[in-house]
């Protein structure tokens, strides 16, 4: 299941339980959206609540990251379970982006609202 919350920045985005295929489309949506109205629109992935992933949906989402790359600002990441904040930090090893990981959604937040470009 997935939230998606438009912000100043750009998104919030926070998984709930199994992140899919039809989740990942409706990511892929907002993202290209949020593109049109915001020049490189940080984003904010909550995955604190992920328990796992479709193996279709992680294809996807790498073809998706390698091609819009550069589109979008500062990506942070929430995430307390080691496999899944692995598994996202190889997945930033094959692009050029390079997530800030979080323990918390509050700490992220104040870090994309604040203006510096770490």
């Amino acid at each position: 299941m997935i939230s998606i919350r438009e912000q100043d920045y750009g998104l919030n985005v926070a998984l709930f339980n199994e992140f899919t295929l039809e989740d990942f489309r409706e990511l892929e949506s907002a993202s290209l959206d949020i593109v049109k109205k915001v020049h490189r629109p940080d984003m904010l992935l909550d995955l604190s609540m992920l328990k796992d992933f479709t193996i279709d949906m992680a294809v996807e989402q790498l073809k998706f990251m390698r091609k819009h790359e550069n589109d979008f600002g500062r990506i942070a990441v929430v995430v307390d379970d080691v496999w899944i904040k692995l598994g996202a930090q190889l997945s930033s090893l094959i692009t050029r982006q390079h997530p800030k990981y979080f323990d918390n959604a509050a700490e992220a937040q104040v870090w994309l609202a604040g203006n510096s470009g770490e």
